[in-house]
């Protein structure tokens, strides 16, 4: 388990929010995994979070958003 330097965990961070806000919240349901992982500390591998909690179609839009440093990154710790 490798803890990001708090730019990658940040830019991981930005993808993922960025990510969900593409989605309806009619009923919240954006708002709620925002503010959960809004919520992470940049523990340990903590940031994976970010990338994993999508199935592989977001998980590809992910990593076409990210920078060398976090793809480098997750592929460190996937």
């Amino acid at each position: 388990m490798e803890t990001p330097s708090e730019t990658i965990f940040n830019e991981m961070l930005d993808i993922a929010v960025s990510i969900w806000n593409e989605y309806d919240n009619t009923y919240g349901y954006v708002d709620e995994k925002v503010n959960r992982i809004r919520g992470i500390e940049n523990i340990q591998d903590n940031a994976m979070v970010f990338f994993r909690m999508f199935d592989w179609e977001n998980q590809f839009k992910f990593k076409s958003q990210a920078s060398q440093s976090v793809l480098e990154y997750i592929q460190r710790n996937h």
